[in-house]
């Protein structure tokens, strides 16, 4: 699986709202102008994490983003699944012919590729990103 630029866009902002607001208000014009990104293309993207309820939106001339929750709870896997769906090594049709090959590439390869992603996805937080990010800024 390679990362779309919504993936990658998303991640980032996230990380800089959640260290510049803590549990305040970030604009997303700040966050575009401090991580060098397209402003339109954020909007688009914090829209989608708005309604993933990864963050809330706040209308208005103080307007923006904060997380819904703390940023210790919000996992890089649930923030890759509202921005890029579910992750699988491979697409999954069931219309192809399962036969035994097929079948034990998928136990043996593909199901354990999945589990092992995903469950490095889900011990990695924003927080620990956050964190990261403080330490090298």
């Amino acid at each position: 699986m390679k990362l779309s630029t919504k993936g990658r866009y998303g991640l980032r902002g996230l990380v800089d709202i959640a260290a510049y607001g803590e549990d305040e208000i970030v604009s997303l014009a700040q966050t575009a102008r401090r991580q060098k990104l397209s402003l339109n293309y954020l909007e688009q993207v914090f829209g989608m994490l708005r309604r993933g309820g990864i963050v809330i939106g706040v209308k208005g001339v103080n307007g923006g983003f904060k997380l819904a929750c703390d940023m210790d709870e919000i996992t890089v896997r649930d923030v890759l699944e509202v921005l890029e769906g579910e992750f699988s090594i491979v697409d999954r049709n069931e219309e192809d012919r399962q036969d035994s090959v097929q079948a034990a590439l998928e136990t043996l390869l593909w199901d354990e590729i999945d589990r092992k992603v995903n469950s490095f996805l889900e011990e990695r937080t924003l927080g620990s990103l956050v964190r990261e990010y403080r330490r090298n800024i």
